[in-house]
């Protein structure tokens, strides 16, 4: 069997390039396509230092720093992209990678992190976090992602089988696409974080510095609780704004390397996270340190976080409303919860549920599956 792996762009090592690289362990044989590939040499080796077939967008005018503002361009090209010649083809889509062109007889299977958020019912979000809500920018924008919605919607018939990281995502591809999808979640590499059972006395949070992660609102929080030290580690947009807000109790520390960002995973009270996430990696990696999260309670925090209502093991607690006053709340009531209800080993088993060889089972055995009924 010939098989083909499509994903939106490589650009940099994040959460849907880890789901790439498990499905590359598991078809090293596979070829690489997407819209655009600025991978230095350094980073390559995800992708197992594969030469990637990508489109017409690679060579516009600043589209290693642009690419994003070429999302009009994208649709057509990802459909120039020739692989007729392949039995399976697999793609790992955020953006417009499931929009590749197939025909009778070859299998598609789509890994879908989200239906582009920026164009169904995040649209007036992102509309607002961009500043486009009036003038004449607003209306293009509002005309583009219009016609977006309408290919993005087109093209899921050309999907034979979606699988889905979370089941909230899978609600999402049931009410855009109108179509089922199998869950099968993101790969963590749990034997990476070390389990510390004794933690020291601050909370912790870790994130690209965006708007929707709402680190202001964690930071706020915090403001509000003297007494109570929080790090923050992570760099991006939003981080001048965020340095400027943080009190004598709340440490910024910027980006960090793994071995640092690991060792202050495991020794923290608590992971606080206040996005409302498609599954949230960041959390899971926290729980593998033994340490409990406290977490905004919608989206994929609620299949990563118990709060042992469900006669689970508790790993964490939740909050409700994306405010300061709710965080503060949350981290108040965790601090009252019995230390035993809440233990390290407990975090760590509930992390496994997440590994790199269960992903890679259930992953191939659907492939095969399908494969098998067409």
């Amino acid at each position: 069997m010939r098989i083909a792996v499509v994903c939106d762009w490589l650009v940099v090592y994040a959460g849907a390039e880890r789901v790439l690289e498990e499905i590359l362990n598991i078809y090293p044989d596979a070829d690489l396509f997407c819209v655009v590939d600025f991978l230095e040499e350094s980073q390559r080796g995800f992708i197992k230092n594969k030469k990637t077939h990508s489109t017409f967008v690679q060579k516009l005018p600043m589209a290693k720093s642009k690419y994003r503002y070429y999302l009009p361009f994208m649709p057509i090209a990802i459909e120039q992209l020739d692989v007729s010649e392949y039995d399976i083809v697999i793609s790992s889509s955020h953006a417009v990678a499931k929009g590749i062109l197939t025909g009778p007889g070859q299998l598609h299977v789509c890994y879908v992190h989200t239906p582009i958020r920026y164009a169904w019912d995040l649209q007036h979000e992102y509309l607002k976090d961009a500043n486009l809500t009036k003038g004449i920018k607003s209306w293009i924008t509002r005309i583009v992602l219009h016609y977006i919605r309408m290919w993005d919607y087109r093209t899921a018939n050309g999907v034979d089988y979606f699988v889905a990281n979370s089941n909230f995502i899978a609600e999402r591809v049931k009410k855009i696409y109108n179509r089922k999808s199998e869950v099968i979640y993101p790969p963590i590499d749990i034997n990476k974080f070390e389990v510390r059972n004794t933690k020291e006395d601050f909370y912790l949070t870790v994130s690209r510095m965006v708007s929707y992660k709402k680190i202001n609102l964690i930071v706020e929080a915090f403001n509000g609780m003297p007494n109570k030290k929080l790090v923050v580690i992570g760099d991006g947009p939003e981080y001048k704004n965020i340095k400027d807000m943080c009190g004598p109790n709340i440490i910024l520390m910027g980006y960090q390397i793994d071995d640092v960002l690991h060792e202050y995973m495991k020794n923290a009270k608590a992971f606080i996270f206040a996005a409302r996430e498609d599954f949230g990696i960041v959390m899971v990696e926290a729980q593998a340190c033994g340490t409990p999260v406290i977490a905004y309670g919608k989206g994929g925090a609620l299949e990563i976080v118990k709060n042992g209502r469900d006669n689970t093991a508790a790993t964490g607690s939740f909050f409700y409303e994306q405010s300061a006053d709710s965080i503060r709340k949350a981290i108040n009531t965790f601090e009252n919860i019995e230390e035993s209800s809440i233990t390290a080993n407990n975090c760590r088993k509930n992390a496994e549920k997440f590994s790199v060889d269960i992903f890679r089972c259930k992953f191939k055995e659907f492939v095969d599956e399908c494969f098998n009924n067409i």
